[in-house]
């Protein structure tokens, strides 16, 4: 069981949803919570709303720059967990050049400027804890999700590579793979959306895993069970289940 007392974590993506709901669960045991995303307003309702010791510092995470000068002004911290995403549900039919590269940017290129704000003093340091998220849909091609699907497996390939060289280290690497969490992104999909979470138990499931030695938790554990098994199965097959027709 880690212990969170006076443990500094910065949470990057936390204005609302998940990251928002993070934010308390680690509050609540008494990690100081540092919020950073775009929106100030947010932020400071957020922080407000905070039992424990928390501030916020608004960054881009499209910018590296912002990055960098949020991490200068925080400072070292125990911990880092990036939650920022954008979605836009999109086939490669309707491709959308600024939706797909924004997905990359923020999605995948964002958690790698993220990464590297805090890695380098963790590495020095042999103390610190990065937790990525990822997503189901990050395990194998599904149709409408070409750029969110390949923006997330690049992000959980970053937690498994610096996973495979930082384990025997005192820096913990870890990644989440929620399902669908009912936020402002999954509110555009106008398809059903099997065991959609809340963001509160997404949040709790997150935190389980961020209390334990693992380096890894895909959840729903039911629904994860289809995307995981879906790496062994046929292309026929896989495709043949989801793909779209036409």
């Amino acid at each position: 069981m880690r212990d969170w007392t006076g443990k500094r974590y910065w949470l990057i993506g936390a204005s609302e949803g998940l990251g928002a709901a993070l934010a308390m669960k680690l509050s609540k045991v008494g990690a100081e919570v540092i919020v950073s995303a775009r929106s100030a307003d947010k932020l400071e309702a957020l922080v407000d709303a905070l039992p424990g010791r928390a501030s916020a510092v608004a960054c881009d995470v499209s910018d590296r720059g912002s990055v960098e000068a949020a991490a200068a002004e925080i400072g070292p911290v125990d911990g880092m967990v990036f939650l920022a995403g954008v979605y836009w549900p999109q086939p490669a039919q309707d491709w959308d050049a600024e939706q797909v590269e924004a997905m990359c940017d923020v999605n995948f290129t964002g958690a790698a400027r993220a990464v590297g704000a805090v890695i380098g003093d963790m590495v020095a340091r042999d103390a610190g804890h990065i937790v990525l998220t990822g997503s189901l849909s990050g395990f194998r091609g599904l149709p409408g999700a070409t750029g969110y699907g390949a923006s997330k497996a690049g992000v959980m390939w970053l937690a498994e590579g610096m996973y495979a060289d930082l384990r025997h280290t005192g820096v913990v690497v870890q990644v989440a793979n929620p399902g669908f969490i009912r936020t402002r992104l999954t509110d555009k999909n106008d398809f059903s959306m099997p065991f959609l979470m809340e963001p509160e138990d997404a949040a709790q499931a997150m935190f389980e895993l961020m209390c334990t030695d693992d380096f890894k938790r895909s959840f729903p554990t039911i629904f994860s069970w289809l995307f995981r098994g879906g790496q062994f199965l046929p292309d026929w097959l896989w495709y043949g289940l989801f793909a779209r027709k036409g």
